[in-house]
Protein backbone atom coordinates (compact mmCIF):
# COMPACT_ATOMS: atom_id res chain seq x y z
CA UNK A 1 0.00 0.00 0.00
CA UNK A 2 2.87 2.33 0.83
CA UNK A 3 4.45 1.72 -2.59
CA UNK A 4 1.16 2.43 -4.40
CA UNK A 5 0.66 5.67 -2.46
CA UNK A 6 4.26 6.72 -3.18
CA UNK A 7 3.85 5.90 -6.89
CA UNK A 8 0.61 7.91 -7.18
CA UNK A 9 1.97 10.87 -5.22
CA UNK A 10 5.12 10.98 -7.33
CA UNK A 11 3.23 10.86 -10.62
CA UNK A 12 0.82 13.57 -9.52
CA UNK A 13 3.79 15.73 -8.52
CA UNK A 14 5.47 15.13 -11.90
CA UNK A 15 2.29 16.04 -13.82
CA UNK A 16 1.87 19.17 -11.71
CA UNK A 17 5.48 20.19 -12.32
CA UNK A 18 5.22 19.58 -16.07
CA UNK A 19 1.98 21.59 -16.21
CA UNK A 20 3.82 24.51 -14.61
CA UNK A 21 6.66 24.12 -17.14
CA UNK A 22 4.15 24.19 -20.03
CA UNK A 23 2.60 27.33 -18.58
CA UNK A 24 5.98 29.05 -18.12
CA UNK A 25 6.98 28.14 -21.67
CA UNK A 26 3.71 29.56 -22.93
CA UNK A 27 2.59 26.28 -24.50
CA UNK A 28 -1.01 26.76 -23.34
CA UNK A 29 -1.10 30.30 -24.78
CA UNK A 30 0.53 29.07 -27.99
CA UNK A 31 -2.08 26.35 -28.44
CA UNK A 32 -4.88 28.80 -27.71
CA UNK A 33 -3.50 31.22 -30.33
CA UNK A 34 -2.99 28.49 -32.95
CA UNK A 35 -6.32 26.84 -32.25
CA UNK A 36 -7.17 23.17 -32.17
CA UNK A 37 -5.16 22.42 -35.31
CA UNK A 38 -1.94 24.12 -34.21
CA UNK A 39 1.07 21.84 -34.53
CA UNK A 40 3.87 23.80 -32.85
CA UNK A 41 2.21 23.92 -29.47
CA UNK A 42 1.28 20.24 -29.72
CA UNK A 43 4.87 19.26 -30.54
CA UNK A 44 6.23 21.22 -27.58
CA UNK A 45 3.52 19.80 -25.31
CA UNK A 46 4.37 16.24 -26.36
CA UNK A 47 8.10 16.81 -25.88
CA UNK A 48 7.68 18.41 -22.44
CA UNK A 49 5.46 15.61 -21.12
CA UNK A 50 7.25 12.81 -23.00
CA UNK A 51 10.90 13.70 -22.43
CA UNK A 52 10.32 15.76 -19.29
CA UNK A 53 8.48 13.00 -17.47
CA UNK A 54 11.17 10.45 -18.32
CA UNK A 55 14.05 12.65 -17.14
CA UNK A 56 12.28 13.76 -13.97
CA UNK A 57 11.79 10.07 -13.15
CA UNK A 58 15.51 9.48 -13.78
CA UNK A 59 16.47 12.43 -11.55
CA UNK A 60 14.28 11.03 -8.76
CA UNK A 61 15.33 7.41 -9.31
CA UNK A 62 17.71 7.06 -6.35
CA UNK A 63 15.29 8.72 -3.94
CA UNK A 64 12.41 6.62 -5.23
CA UNK A 65 14.49 3.43 -4.95
CA UNK A 66 15.40 4.17 -1.33
CA UNK A 67 11.81 5.03 -0.41
CA UNK A 68 10.14 2.10 -2.20
CA UNK A 69 12.55 -0.65 -1.12
CA UNK A 70 13.68 0.74 2.22
CA UNK A 71 17.27 0.47 1.02
CA UNK A 72 19.84 1.55 3.61
CA UNK A 73 22.95 3.22 2.23
CA UNK A 74 26.14 2.02 3.90
CA UNK A 75 27.74 5.23 5.19
CA UNK A 76 30.05 3.49 7.63
CA UNK A 77 30.30 -0.32 7.36
CA UNK A 78 28.78 -1.87 10.48
CA UNK A 79 30.35 -5.29 9.98
CA UNK A 80 32.81 -7.24 7.87
CA UNK A 81 30.20 -8.12 5.21
CA UNK A 82 29.28 -4.48 4.63
CA UNK A 83 32.97 -3.56 4.49
CA UNK A 84 33.51 -6.26 1.86
CA UNK A 85 30.51 -5.01 -0.15
CA UNK A 86 31.82 -1.44 -0.24
CA UNK A 87 35.37 -2.55 -1.10
CA UNK A 88 34.13 -4.83 -3.90
CA UNK A 89 31.96 -2.12 -5.47
CA UNK A 90 34.85 0.35 -5.21
CA UNK A 91 37.18 -2.13 -6.93
CA UNK A 92 34.67 -2.75 -9.74
CA UNK A 93 33.99 0.98 -10.16
CA UNK A 94 37.69 1.78 -10.46
CA UNK A 95 38.20 -0.94 -13.06
CA UNK A 96 35.11 0.22 -14.97
CA UNK A 97 36.29 3.83 -14.92
CA UNK A 98 33.31 5.35 -13.08
CA UNK A 99 32.84 7.24 -9.83
CA UNK A 100 32.17 5.33 -6.63
CA UNK A 101 28.44 4.52 -6.42
CA UNK A 102 26.51 4.53 -3.19
CA UNK A 103 26.22 1.00 -1.81
CA UNK A 104 22.96 -0.05 -0.16
CA UNK A 105 21.26 -3.11 1.29
CA UNK A 106 17.50 -3.68 1.31
CA UNK A 107 15.48 -6.29 3.14
CA UNK A 108 13.93 -8.83 0.73
CA UNK A 109 13.87 -12.65 0.70
CA UNK A 110 14.65 -13.10 -3.00
CA UNK A 111 18.11 -12.98 -4.55
CA UNK A 112 18.23 -9.65 -6.36
CA UNK A 113 20.19 -6.46 -6.84
CA UNK A 114 19.75 -3.28 -8.85
CA UNK A 115 21.56 -0.15 -9.95
CA UNK A 116 20.04 3.28 -10.47
CA UNK A 117 21.05 6.93 -10.65
CA UNK A 118 21.11 9.87 -13.03
CA UNK A 119 24.75 9.69 -14.14
CA UNK A 120 27.67 7.27 -14.14
CA UNK A 121 29.29 9.16 -11.27
CA UNK A 122 26.21 9.52 -9.04
CA UNK A 123 24.73 6.04 -9.08
CA UNK A 124 23.63 3.59 -6.42
CA UNK A 125 24.10 -0.19 -6.29
CA UNK A 126 21.83 -2.09 -3.91
CA UNK A 127 21.65 -5.78 -2.99
CA UNK A 128 18.95 -7.73 -1.19
CA UNK A 129 19.53 -9.52 2.10
CA UNK A 130 18.32 -12.68 0.36
CA UNK A 131 21.14 -12.45 -2.17
CA UNK A 132 23.75 -12.00 0.57
CA UNK A 133 22.40 -14.99 2.48
CA UNK A 134 22.04 -17.39 -0.46
CA UNK A 135 25.09 -16.67 -2.63
CA UNK A 136 28.77 -17.07 -1.92
CA UNK A 137 31.09 -14.09 -2.24
CA UNK A 138 32.34 -14.93 -5.71
CA UNK A 139 28.75 -15.00 -6.95
CA UNK A 140 27.85 -11.78 -5.13
CA UNK A 141 30.95 -10.11 -6.59
CA UNK A 142 29.77 -11.11 -10.08
CA UNK A 143 26.29 -9.69 -9.43
CA UNK A 144 27.88 -6.45 -8.23
CA UNK A 145 30.01 -6.41 -11.40
CA UNK A 146 26.84 -6.85 -13.47
CA UNK A 147 25.22 -3.85 -11.77
CA UNK A 148 28.36 -1.72 -12.06
CA UNK A 149 28.37 -2.73 -15.74
CA UNK A 150 24.87 -1.21 -16.10
CA UNK A 151 26.19 2.04 -14.65
CA UNK A 152 29.37 2.06 -16.77
CA UNK A 153 27.37 1.33 -19.94
CA UNK A 154 25.08 4.29 -19.22
CA UNK A 155 22.02 2.04 -19.35
CA UNK A 156 19.88 4.21 -17.08
CA UNK A 157 20.34 7.30 -19.25
CA UNK A 158 19.91 5.36 -22.51
CA UNK A 159 16.71 3.75 -21.23
CA UNK A 160 15.43 7.19 -20.26
CA UNK A 161 16.23 8.65 -23.69
CA UNK A 162 14.47 5.78 -25.48
CA UNK A 163 11.47 5.98 -23.14
CA UNK A 164 11.30 9.77 -23.51
CA UNK A 165 11.42 9.72 -27.31
CA UNK A 166 8.78 6.99 -27.47
CA UNK A 167 6.57 8.80 -24.94
CA UNK A 168 6.77 11.92 -27.10
CA UNK A 169 5.87 10.00 -30.25
CA UNK A 170 2.96 8.26 -28.50
CA UNK A 171 1.51 11.55 -27.24
CA UNK A 172 2.01 13.24 -30.61
CA UNK A 173 0.70 10.40 -32.80
CA UNK A 174 -2.38 9.80 -30.65
CA UNK A 175 -3.37 13.45 -30.83
CA UNK A 176 -2.70 13.82 -34.55
CA UNK A 177 -4.88 10.81 -35.33
CA UNK A 178 -7.43 12.09 -32.83
CA UNK A 179 -7.69 15.36 -34.72
CA UNK A 180 -8.18 13.51 -38.00
CA UNK A 181 -10.95 11.38 -36.50
CA UNK A 182 -12.61 14.40 -34.92
CA UNK A 183 -12.44 16.32 -38.20
CA UNK A 184 -14.03 13.38 -40.05
CA UNK A 185 -16.81 13.05 -37.48
CA UNK A 186 -17.55 16.78 -37.65
CA UNK A 187 -17.72 16.79 -41.44
CA UNK A 188 -14.45 18.65 -41.87
CA UNK A 189 -15.45 21.64 -39.76
CA UNK A 190 -12.60 23.23 -37.83
CA UNK A 191 -13.85 25.87 -35.45
CA UNK A 192 -10.59 25.91 -33.41
CA UNK A 193 -12.50 25.57 -30.18
CA UNK A 194 -11.01 22.25 -29.22
CA UNK A 195 -11.69 18.59 -29.84
CA UNK A 196 -14.98 16.81 -29.54
CA UNK A 197 -15.83 13.45 -28.04
CA UNK A 198 -14.28 11.64 -31.02
CA UNK A 199 -10.95 13.34 -30.35
CA UNK A 200 -10.81 12.50 -26.66
CA UNK A 201 -11.92 8.89 -27.06
CA UNK A 202 -9.44 8.33 -29.91
CA UNK A 203 -6.57 9.86 -27.95
CA UNK A 204 -7.27 7.73 -24.87
CA UNK A 205 -7.51 4.50 -26.88
CA UNK A 206 -4.49 5.19 -29.09
CA UNK A 207 -2.29 6.19 -26.17
CA UNK A 208 -2.93 2.75 -24.71
CA UNK A 209 -2.34 0.96 -28.03
CA UNK A 210 0.74 2.98 -29.04
CA UNK A 211 1.99 2.76 -25.45
CA UNK A 212 1.95 -1.05 -25.68
CA UNK A 213 4.12 -0.98 -28.81
CA UNK A 214 6.45 1.54 -27.15
CA UNK A 215 6.77 -0.79 -24.14
CA UNK A 216 7.76 -3.65 -26.46
CA UNK A 217 10.59 -1.54 -27.88
CA UNK A 218 11.81 -0.47 -24.44
CA UNK A 219 11.72 -4.05 -23.12
CA UNK A 220 13.57 -5.32 -26.22
CA UNK A 221 16.39 -2.89 -25.44
CA UNK A 222 16.24 -3.88 -21.77
CA UNK A 223 16.77 -7.54 -22.67
CA UNK A 224 19.64 -6.65 -25.01
CA UNK A 225 21.46 -4.60 -22.36
CA UNK A 226 21.31 -7.50 -19.88
CA UNK A 227 23.69 -9.50 -22.07
CA UNK A 228 26.13 -6.58 -22.06
CA UNK A 229 25.86 -6.19 -18.28
CA UNK A 230 26.54 -9.92 -17.90
CA UNK A 231 29.63 -9.50 -20.07
CA UNK A 232 30.73 -6.61 -17.85
CA UNK A 233 30.20 -8.73 -14.74
CA UNK A 234 32.27 -11.51 -16.32
CA UNK A 235 35.06 -9.06 -17.10
CA UNK A 236 35.07 -7.51 -13.63
CA UNK A 237 34.56 -10.63 -11.48
CA UNK A 238 35.42 -13.55 -13.76
CA UNK A 239 33.37 -15.45 -16.33
CA UNK A 240 33.03 -18.50 -14.11
CA UNK A 241 31.70 -16.43 -11.22
CA UNK A 242 29.16 -14.68 -13.45
CA UNK A 243 27.91 -17.98 -14.87
CA UNK A 244 27.76 -19.46 -11.37
CA UNK A 245 25.72 -16.49 -10.11
CA UNK A 246 23.21 -16.83 -12.96
CA UNK A 247 22.93 -20.57 -12.36
CA UNK A 248 22.28 -19.87 -8.67
CA UNK A 249 19.53 -17.43 -9.63
CA UNK A 250 17.74 -20.25 -11.44
CA UNK A 251 17.05 -21.79 -8.03
CA UNK A 252 15.34 -18.64 -6.73
CA UNK A 253 11.60 -19.27 -6.97
CA UNK A 254 10.56 -16.47 -4.63
CA UNK A 255 8.39 -13.54 -5.66
CA UNK A 256 10.22 -10.48 -7.01
CA UNK A 257 9.46 -7.71 -4.52
CA UNK A 258 11.12 -4.93 -6.51
CA UNK A 259 8.63 -2.23 -7.58
CA UNK A 260 7.87 -2.09 -11.31
CA UNK A 261 9.89 1.11 -11.70
CA UNK A 262 13.02 -0.80 -10.61
CA UNK A 263 12.26 -4.28 -11.95
CA UNK A 264 14.06 -3.65 -15.25
CA UNK A 265 17.25 -2.79 -13.32
CA UNK A 266 17.31 -5.94 -11.18
CA UNK A 267 19.73 -8.80 -11.80
CA UNK A 268 16.82 -10.96 -12.99
CA UNK A 269 13.17 -10.53 -13.86
CA UNK A 270 9.97 -12.56 -14.17
CA UNK A 271 9.55 -14.94 -17.11
CA UNK A 272 6.54 -15.08 -19.42
CA UNK A 273 5.19 -17.20 -22.25
CA UNK A 274 3.76 -16.43 -25.68
CA UNK A 275 2.88 -12.82 -26.46
CA UNK A 276 3.84 -11.71 -22.94
CA UNK A 277 7.51 -12.55 -23.68
CA UNK A 278 7.61 -9.27 -25.62
CA UNK A 279 7.18 -7.42 -22.32
CA UNK A 280 9.93 -9.24 -20.42
CA UNK A 281 12.64 -6.92 -19.09
CA UNK A 282 15.20 -9.76 -18.84
CA UNK A 283 16.08 -12.66 -21.15
CA UNK A 284 15.69 -16.18 -19.72
CA UNK A 285 18.63 -17.13 -17.52
CA UNK A 286 19.48 -20.10 -19.74
CA UNK A 287 20.00 -17.75 -22.70
CA UNK A 288 22.22 -15.47 -20.64
CA UNK A 289 24.30 -18.41 -19.39
CA UNK A 290 24.64 -19.77 -22.93
CA UNK A 291 25.78 -16.36 -24.20
CA UNK A 292 28.58 -16.24 -21.61
CA UNK A 293 29.62 -19.83 -22.31
CA UNK A 294 29.69 -19.25 -26.08
CA UNK A 295 31.78 -16.10 -25.63
CA UNK A 296 34.46 -17.95 -23.71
Amino acid sequence: MRRIALFLATNIAVLFLLSIVCHLLGVDRMQAAQGFGGSTGLLIYAAVFGMGGAFISLAMSKWMAKMSTGARVIEQPANETERWLVDTVRHHAQNAGIGMPEVAVYDAPEMNAFATGMTKNSAMVAVSTGLLQQMDREQVAAVLGHEVGHVANGDMVTMTLIQGVLNTLVILAARVVGRLVDSWLSGGRDDNRGGGIGYFVTVMVLQLVFGLFASMIVMAFSRWREFHADAAGAKLAGRGSMISALQRLKGDHGENTLPKTLAAFGISGPLAQGFQRLFMSHPPLDERIAALQNAA
